[in-house]
């Protein structure tokens, strides 16, 4: 299992954005994660360092979302959607993006529902719940429709 650390995953990041503005080929992965870099501009210049990236604290007192943390996010939900995977994400995923009118706003709630999902998983010392997090989609796709 990959399991990459705060740096690596830095590291990572900072690369895909340090090719594209080079207009260096990119790995799939990067190809990946650079549509979601693009979507979140107000993250490049975070990006644009290596050092300071490696450096920076994203303390949640400072009121400001972690760039690292809110793009590796994304990147999970969207390896998530391409294999189905926990089971019925990518129908869940699909019928909020079609009541959001907006994929990438449909990824941010997603994103909610995985934090909490997560955060429950760390808190109770369990696997995360697959079922919960679909349902948590779905509860969030139903709230939008105003069912």
């Amino acid at each position: 299992m990959f399991d990459p650390s705060q740096a690596d995953v830095r590291r990572f990041f900072c690369e895909c954005w340090r090719k594209h503005r080079a207009a260096e080929p990119l790995t799939p992965l990067e190809a990946i994660a650079l549509d979601w870099v693009l979507e979140h501009p107000e993250y490049h210049q975070d990006l644009a360092d290596v050092q300071r990236a490696l450096e920076a604290d994203y303390q949640v007192e400072q009121g400001r979302t972690n760039p690292f943390l809110h793009l590796s996010m994304h990147l999970a939900i969207a390896e998530q959607l391409s294999i189905d995977q926990p089971p019925g994400i990518r129908g869940a995923h699909d019928a909020l993006a079609a009541r959001t009118g907006d994929p990438h706003a449909a990824a941010h709630e997603i994103m909610e529902c995985l934090g909490e999902i997560v955060w429950r998983s760390q808190r109770d010392r369990l696997p995360p719940d697959s079922a919960a997090y679909i349902d948590c989609i779905r509860r969030r796709t139903s709230a939008r429709s105003g069912r």
